[in-house]
């Protein structure tokens, strides 16, 4: 137990000096990882990592879905509903079928049950293999969304292809209407038990007594009672996650009542979610020994060809499939027309690009069974995990590290007319400003003639209000304007550090209470967090 711990531990370690390395390279951490693993596996003396199928399932999935379920716009979501369920269920079909019937012709022993197998294990790209790649790069916001819904959604199709070939497999019999009639009854049956423990969750939140710290704590086990709640009903425990969590994400203004809760939280699954991406992808480096070791029947190199051309399978099905699936909508419906902006051919192009395969088809496929139910060896099972693992390598390295030169070289600007982010939040702030001094003026007339701190609150509104408007005048300027912003931001940014330097002499000299001290600096940090660096 210790030595499991403390393996873990250094795993862990390595893990977190590995993403500030891919930081300061400007690398996605999920390929630095998986490479650095692959290196470190080969090592001398390194010990062998197995990779267990359940922990994945239950204990990193729940968690990863719900934090990108989490930060998702639902009503982005729901805006690009059409292009998301053509790629999350579309896609995912069409990929099952044509790497089925793909592999079992041209690779001996495959059969179509254990080609569909594969294919239900490989078709779903990651949602957290994409979405890190994405974040180092400017990209227009529909192709984010996009891309983050198809991931957050195509886990519940895929796993379905996949449990029923299995069942295929294992029993020999398949119903074509009994598979059709039980992916709706688990899609939407997940769905619903994801709602209503969601619910639940939320009426704690909204009506109890909670402090910060419950808060955190109910947020952290939510995703497990999802998930745990539709998996026991055999319903999808994937849709279960992420619907409860784009309600509550949804709900949140109602359910984080105060600041504190909700930077708490924040906090907490920033740190989680670090913690779990950095140990499972440099795990799935680290497992390739293992697999290798288990691959029998086929050479190496053999077993590598065949992976290579699966994966060179899957991503032109990727992007055969995107072209159609984005135009031919157009083409057919005028409200589509004249809702949507037209696409172009590069920002397809960037959504097929960025099919990478990651974390659920390496559990999907390490969670097969090695027996049939009538006691023989699951056929081609090595072989099924060992092209699963090439697939991933080649899709999240290859695709992952080409996908910033081709967007860089394609000069994709945003597709659809919006505010900048900065502008936005300069435009929230002098709308709540002006809510509060209206307050001030129609609640509190009496209070402001009588009271000196309520006089000196108004005043300190107003001139946060002048101080904003300036603001988004400098935007709206051309370049003295932009030049003004950047200078501000320097000498702000140099007065928050003179301010903290400042608060730890006081707590060196003991002046004041530590108390004093953390809170005065928690209103530094968060001032800090207004001044947002110009892109």
């Amino acid at each position: 137990m210790h030595n499991s711990l403390l393996q873990y531990l250094i795993l862990l370690s390595a893990a977190f000096l590995l993403i500030l390395l891919a930081k300061r390279l400007k690398i996605a951490y999920p390929i630095f990882l998986v490479l650095a693993g692959l290196g470190v596996s080969n090592l001398p003396g390194m010990p062998v990592i197995n990779i267990e199928p359940d922990l994945i399932f239950l204990i990193f999935l729940p968690p990863l879905l719900y934090e990108a379920a989490w930060w998702t716009s639902w009503n982005e979501f729901w805006k690009w509903k059409r292009p998301i369920s053509l790629l999350a269920f579309g896609l995912v079909f069409l990929t099952s079928f044509v790497v089925a019937y793909t592999v079992s012709a041209f690779i001996p022993g495959f059969t179509l049950a254990t080609g569909f197998l594969l294919g239900g294990i490989i078709s779903p790209p990651d949602a957290i293999a994409a979405a890190s790649v994405l974040k180092t790069i400017r990209v227009p916001k529909r192709i984010l969304t996009i891309l983050e819904g198809e991931s957050l959604v195509n886990d519940a199709s895929s796993l379905t292809v996949f449990r029923f070939a299995l069942s295929t497999v294992m029993a020999g019999v398949f119903s074509l209407h009994e598979a059709s009639v039980s992916f709706v009854s688990v899609t939407i049956m997940g769905i619903v038990v994801g709602l209503v423990v969601a619910h639940v969750f939320y009426l704690i939140h909204r009506f109890l007594p909670t402090t910060a710290s419950i808060d955190s704590a109910f947020s952290l086990i939510s995703p497990y009672v999802m998930y745990l709640g539709a998996e026991h009903f055999h319903y999808s425990g994937v849709m279960a996650v992420v619907s409860g969590g784009l309600f509550l994400s949804y709900r949140s203004h109602e359910i984080f009542t105060d600041g504190q809760s909700r930077l708490q939280t924040i906090n907490v699954w920033s740190t989680i979610s670090i913690i779990l991406n950095g140990l499972v992808f440099m795990m799935i480096g680290l497992g390739l020994p293992s697999i290798v070791a288990g691959l029998e029947g086929y050479s190496l190199m053999q077993a590598s060809v065949y992976g290579l051309l699966v994966s060179a399978l899957v991503i032109i099905i990727r992007m055969a499939w995107i072209y159609p699936a984005t135009f031919i909508p157009r083409w057919l419906f005028k409200h589509v027309r004249d809702k949507e902006p037209h696409p172009g051919w590069k920002g397809p192009f960037i959504i097929g690009w960025a099919g990478m395969r990651g974390v659920v088809s390496l559990a999907a496929a390490l969670s097969l069974p090695l027996t049939l139910e009538n006691g023989q060896m699951l056929p081609e099972r090595n072989l099924i995990i060992y092209i699963t693992f090439v697939v991933i390598l080649v899709t999240l390295v290859f695709q992952g590290l080409t996908l910033p030169f081709i967007i860089k070289a394609l000069k994709i600007e945003e597709m659809d007319i919006a505010m900048p982010l900065e502008q936005q939040e300069a435009e929230i702030r002098v709308r709540l400003t002006e809510i509060a001094l209206k307050r001030l003026d129609t609640e509190y007339k009496a209070d402001l003639a009588n009271n000196s701190l309520l006089l000196a609150v108004k005043a300190e509104f107003e001139s946060d209000l002048g101080h904003t408007k300036q603001k988004l005048v400098c935007m709206e300027c051309a370049e003295n304007g932009l030049r003004e912003l950047v200078v501000y931001r320097r000498v702000i940014k140099d007065i928050y550090k003179v301010q903290r330097r400042e608060l730890y002499q006081l707590r060196k000299h003991k002046l004041f209470s530590d108390e004093a001290i953390r809170k005065e600096e928690m209103q530094v940090d968060i001032s800090e967090l207004r001044i947002t660096t110009l892109q």
